[in-house]
């Protein structure tokens, strides 16, 4: 019997609130990976919640290469590396030496180039963080930037967001490094009422969009919860077409079903109970 496909998650915990790895293990779980765990810190509370310099921070870079060393005494080998956000640069030459031990040609490799949301970066990352952050993101198969984060890759002022379905594709080819790198970029809305991704898919060579339902309301946490969809749903053999429509579709109804139990909105979706439904299509 084959082994059930593993994945490195090379990302943040936060103790509250569903975001990163609090959201990325149970969801790949549930999608039939082993999900081994690297963090890169360790947060009381994601950075969203009020007073967030309050919040107690654990740097976990000193303990990153230990690990990988203590893995590959061990033997282990990966199918996918998935990495979120990232502490400083010192973090993504580990990363960078990561693949090295690691990857494989059957490897997969996505980065979520966590960078900054609605037209700004965060405060920890520097214009220089930002382009080793882009270096990083050359590396990948797959990466799923928000529209904030691929105006930083491309060197674009977010003012120049693309603004028709012409220019959105023209953006997801040029985000594609000439077709070498898969790309889906999340936030994408193409008429009123709905939102999505749209995306390139460089094995078939085409561009297109993947779009659900838009709720009335923007939860932290669903980048994390779209990216980990998409990786277990390309871990099960789909293409990036239907991986894309999937994690679309699965955030919107954990959206709508967290505003019905009208929860905390800094909380995060309550995406838990709705698992079964990664489990059983």
């Amino acid at each position: 019997m084959a082994r059930a496909p593993r994945i490195a998650a090379i990302q943040d915990i936060s103790g509250f609130g569903r975001c990163s790895m609090t959201v990325v293990l149970p969801v790949l779980a549930a999608m039939g990976g082993q999900c081994c765990p690297l963090p890169t810190a360790y947060l009381s509370a994601h950075t969203a919640f009020p007073a967030s310099e309050k919040a107690t921070f654990l740097d976990m870079t000193g303990q990153m290469a230990g690990t990988a060393s203590h893995w590959a005494e061990l033997g282990v080998t990966f199918d996918a590396i998935y990495s979120g956000f990232l502490g400083s640069e010192g973090q993504i030459d580990l990363i960078e030496d990561f693949y090295r031990r690691f990857r494989t040609r059957e490897t997969l490799i996505l980065v979520d180039p966590v960078m900054g949301d609605h037209g700004k970066p965060y405060r920890t990352y520097t214009p220089e963080m930002c382009r080793r952050m882009g270096q990083l993101a050359a590396q990948a198969d797959v990466i799923t930037p928000n529209l904030t984060e691929a105006a930083l890759l491309l060197g674009e002022a977010y003012e120049n967001l693309p603004g028709d379905e012409q220019e959105i594709r023209r953006w997801l080819e040029r985000l594609s490094m000439d077709g070498r790198r898969s790309v889906v970029l999340t936030g994408v809305s193409l008429e009123p009422g709905q939102i999505g991704a749209g995306f390139f898919d460089r094995a078939a060579g085409c561009t297109g969009f993947a779009m659900a339902h838009q709720e009335p309301e923007h939860f932290p946490g669903t980048g994390d919860l779209f990216a980990s969809v998409v990786l277990g749903s390309l871990l099960r053999g789909e293409s990036l077409e239907r991986a894309a429509q999937r994690g679309a579709d699965f955030v919107q109804r954990c959206v709508a079903y967290t505003l019905e139990l009208g929860t905390p909105v800094l909380d995060g979706v309550q995406f838990e109970p709705l698992l079964r439904e990664l489990m059983t299509e």
